[in-house]
């Protein structure tokens, strides 16, 4: 099993869930594509693009799930990252937990990365 991550805010994840289909956040929709990273692209996608944001969440996927519209491509220093080429079902999540602040200002990943 290879696992994904999405880090989104909660109030957008909240309307997901109403909806029960992720389309993307603002980025994501400029882009053409969710982005997500892998276990070891999430603390610098958290400290790059949410840097001192709560209210956060971490969702977890298993990229198997996602089919063929899941792309690996490079990106940030020419790694691959997965992005998704589709609106994401709520159903292929296979968890979503809060990613709160440290006092130092970083994301508390906990043990969600291993």
């Amino acid at each position: 099993m290879s696992l994904i991550y999405k880090i989104a805010p909660k109030s957008l994840w909240a309307e997901a869930e109403a909806a029960g289909i992720f389309t993307g956040a603002p980025v994501d929709l400029a882009d053409g594509y969710i982005h997500f990273s892998t276990a070891e692209q999430t603390r610098e996608t958290a400290a790059k693009h949410f840097a001192g944001q709560s209210d956060l969440v971490l969702a977890i996927i298993e990229s198997e799930t996602l089919g063929d519209a899941l792309k690996w491509e490079p990106s940030r220093g020419g790694a691959l990252f997965p992005h998704l080429y589709r609106a994401l079902r709520l159903d292929e999540v296979h968890s979503v937990h809060a990613l709160p602040l440290r006092a130092d200002g970083a994301h508390d990943f906990g043990d969600l990365l291993s």
